[in-house]
C-alpha cells in the first residue's frame, strides 16, 4: 500500500493524501475447491458408505436424521450426505433440469464408530448394512470423499450461466460397449453402457462401486471409449 500527495484543485494550501493499492494486495476470490478440502481435513469423525434399498436414499437420509436426535448420537453421528447433480433431460419435446442422485442405493456417513452408532445406522429403515465388513466397516480416505462430493460443491459456487450442460454433437456409444468415465466422481472407473438418450445425451450405465455393478446415469462429455 502507498501514499501519493496531490495538490488541491481549489487552491488551497493543504495538499491531499491518495492512497494507492497495489493489484498484487487485491484478495483473490476464496477456491471453493480449497476450503472444501480443508473443511473435510478439519471435520471430526469418518466417512462411511451405507447400502440402502435403491431410490430410498433420501428417505434413509430423512429417517436417519430424526434418528440421530431421537437416540442422542448427536456426538456421534454428525453428518448424513445424499450426493446429488442437476442434469438436462427432454420430456415431453421440452428440455429441464432435474436433480439426480450421483450413487444409486448409497448413502454417505460422517461419524464417529461405536457399537452404539453403528447400530443406530445400520437398523434404520432401508438401510440394508455397511460397505466392507458387517460389523468392521472400511471408512473412506479423504480423496475418496473429495471426488464423491466435491462435484456438487463446485456445480453450486458456479454463476447459473456456468452451469450449463455439455453438448455434443455425434456419438458413436452403443449398449453394451466398455467406456471410460474421464469426468465427475466416477472418473477412471471402467463402465457398460446399458441404455442410451440421444436426445438428452446421456447414457446409462454400469459402474462396479464398492464391489458391486451400479446404475448411474451420465452425459456423453463424461464418458470415451477404451
Amino acid at each position: 500500500m502507498t501514499e501519493r500527495f496531490v495538490s488541491n484543485p481549489v487552491g488551497e494550501s493543504a495538499d491531499v493524501a491518495v492512497t494507492e493499492a497495489h493489484p498484487e494486495e487485491v484478495d483473490a476470490a476464496p477456491d471453493p475447491l480449497e476450503e472444501f478440502r480443508e473443511s473435510l481435513r478439519s471435520k471430526p469423525g469418518e466417512w462411511f458408505v451405507v447400502h440402502t434399498y435403491s431410490g430410498m436414499e433420501n428417505r434413509v437420509k430423512n429417517n436417519l436424521e430424526n434418528r440421530i436426535g431421537s437416540l442422542n448420537m448427536e456426538d456421534f453421528i454428525y453428518e448424513v450426505h445424499v450426493p446429488q447433480e442437476d442434469v438436462s433431460e427432454i420430456k415431453n419435446g421440452q428440455r429441464r433440469m432435474v436433480r439426480r442422485t450421483v450413487l444409486p442405493g448409497y448413502v454417505l456417513v460422517r461419524m464417529e464408530l461405536t457399537d452404539e452408532s453403528w447400530s443406530a445406522v445400520r437398523h434404520t429403515p432401508s438401510v440394508t448394512g455397511f460397505v466392507g465388513h458387517s460389523h468392521q466397516p472400511v471408512p473412506l480416505s479423504l480423496d475418496e470423499v473429495e471426488a464423491m462430493l466435491a462435484p456438487s460443491i463446485i456445480e453450486a459456487s458456479q454463476a447459473p450461466s456456468q452451469q450449463k450442460a455439455k453438448q455434443v454433437e455425434f456419438t458413436d456409444f452403443y449398449p453394451g460397449d466398455s467406456v471410460m468415465v474421464v469426468d465427475g466422481p466416477f472418473a477412471t472407473l471402467h463402465a457398460t453402457i446399458t441404455e442410451i438418450n440421444l436426445d438428452a445425451q446421456r447414457v446409462k450405465a454400469l459402474v462396479e462401486i464398492f464391489g458391486r455393478e451400479t446404475p448411474v446415469d451420465l452425459s456423453f462429455s463424461q464418458i470415451q471409449k477404451d
